[in-house]
């Protein structure tokens, strides 16, 4: 479920420029980039008790109940736009933190890793030119919920894949290191913050999840002229990335067999 959570005009008597003890930055769009929960520096503060005094609204009682800012959520940036580089930006944000309406906020989910895989597909090339085509300014979440997103979950075949390369490019400090563990990972020390082995892996991602849309590699190339910004080397490497993760001879009929399961004639071992 995707929401927004203080509007920048009507809420910004909440709004401090200058953080005291007891404040939460305020996230907006603009400080996020794919993979990336700190692009820029947050302009504004929020104290948390008037925080969440507005969030709970004027008749609810604050119990100390854990509301959505106090854990991971996906987020993506509302501005954008089809001539961009890149039109679906999405990362994690970490807890305790709140956001502007720039921003736009899944709720959290039980089970984190079912985020990163999510935050992985919608920043894919293959889901991101399918949101171009209807983008024009915003990315509204209503555009979002239209998306094919694949149903994988743990123990489906490239999940675990997914997952783990998606760790290793957002759980980058030290606020995200319950996510990491979560997910397999002892802490964000194992985040990948050089930017050539990050090129890699988002490749890798890339190459993957064009696999999960069923795209051929002749589709897949064509999809990446799509986006006459990004660097070439960045289309070349994904394709190779594609070529890497393409089933390999012989894999369709052992997965039917393994589909199939036992019987009469065959025992797994």
């Amino acid at each position: 479920e995707l929401h927004r959570e203080f509007n920048m005009t009507d809420d910004a008597f909440l709004f401090h420029k200058n953080q005291t003890p007891g404040m939460l930055a305020l996230y907006e769009g603009k400080m996020i980039h794919q993979f990336t929960h700190l692009y820029a520096e947050p302009r504004y503060w929020v104290d948390e008790q008037e925080g969440r005094k507005a969030l709970l609204g004027r008749n609810g009682v604050d119990n100390g109940q854990k509301l959505d800012y106090q854990g991971y959520r996906l987020g993506f940036r509302d501005i954008a736009s089809s001539t961009n580089e890149r039109t679906m930006i999405s990362t994690l944000i970490p807890p305790n933190c709140f956001a502007g309406n720039t921003l736009i906020l899944s709720q959290p989910l039980t089970k984190q890793d079912d985020l990163l895989f999510i935050c992985s597909v919608l920043n894919s090339f293959a889901c991101d030119s399918l949101i171009r085509q209807k983008v024009t300014a915003h990315c509204s979440m209503f555009y979002v919920y239209q998306l094919p997103v694949p149903r994988l979950t743990s123990g489906d075949k490239y999940f675990t894949d997914i997952v783990q390369r998606a760790a290793k490019l957002i759980c980058t400090a030290p606020e995200f290191d319950e996510l990491a563990q979560e997910v397999g990972l002892n802490s964000h020390r194992e985040g990948v913050t050089d930017e050539t082995q990050r090129a890699q892996l988002r490749a890798e991602l890339d190459g993957i999840i064009a696999h999960l849309y069923g795209l051929t590699e002749a589709e897949f190339a064509y999809i990446l002229t799509t986006f006459p910004i990004v660097p070439e080397a960045v289309k070349q490497a994904a394709v190779e990335a594609y070529r890497t993760f393409a089933p390999k001879s012989g894999e369709p009929e052992i997965i039917n067999l393994i589909d199939t399961g036992e019987n009469n004639t065959i025992e797994f071992k």
